[in-house]
């Protein structure tokens, strides 16, 4: 079983693409050194998805889990971490047909600073200039309307601003065509744009997104 240790520092290990071959050809323990790798980010990514500390073990775990069940079929076309991502929003959409996920209000401190700090660098890389309780509230709002969209224009705007990978990288763990990307992208953008509570923050994730 992979265990879940976050820590604040990513842990060095060297050569992680020898460590994957070799957890691809059955070997536990390079697995095992693979999830030290990607532990803490894939925690992270897993608390800014459902906003809540325990569900977001859980599913960082779960995501650990099925990526070593599933490792014969990486084939290299995308970022590893993308992956496991594109695994975790599988995970965290079964789990949200059993129960709503926790407000951000359930979260410790530190957690809740460290996700709201996530969304803050979605929604504008520069930071909000205003009082921290603006900060705050419009950071929660655009958690909620994301989660508003369909499934499919959650994960490409998710892989995209959250993970950060390229529309090729999106395309590859999703396993679609980039022109399929690039249009579930440009859609979410539209509907984003289109919900008055969000209003001028959309125009931050146009310039994110680049050129589609």
């Amino acid at each position: 079983m992979f265990t879940l240790t976050p820590t604040l520092l990513e842990i060095d290990t060297p050569d992680p693409r020898s460590l994957l071959e070799l957890a691809q050809a059955g070997d536990a323990e390079a697995f095992g050194e693979v999830c030290r790798v990607y532990e803490t980010r894939l925690l992270r990514q897993a608390i800014a998805l459902c906003g809540n500390l325990t569900l977001a073990e859980d599913l960082a775990q779960d995501t650990l889990v099925e990526g070593w069940k599933g490792l014969p079929r990486y084939n290299g076309r995308c970022q590893f971490f993308t992956w496991l991502c594109a695994i975790l929003l599988n995970r965290y959409r079964n789990t949200v047909r059993q129960k709503r996920p926790l407000p951000i209000s359930t979260l410790a401190g530190h957690d809740r600073d460290e996700f709201q700090n996530r969304v803050d660098d979605l929604a504008d890389p520069q930071g909000w200039p205003d009082q921290s309780a603006q900060r705050c509230e419009q950071a929660t709002l655009i958690r909620e309307c994301i989660q508003a969209l369909p499934t499919k224009h959650q994960q490409v705007i998710y892989l995209r601003f959250y993970v950060d990978d390229s529309l090729e990288g999106i395309a590859a763990a999703l396993g679609c065509s980039v022109g399929t990307v690039k249009s579930r992208l440009f859609h979410a953008l539209e509907k984003l744009r289109g919900m008055n509570a969000l209003g001028a923050q959309c125009e931050n994730f146009k310039t994110k997104a680049g050129t589609l």
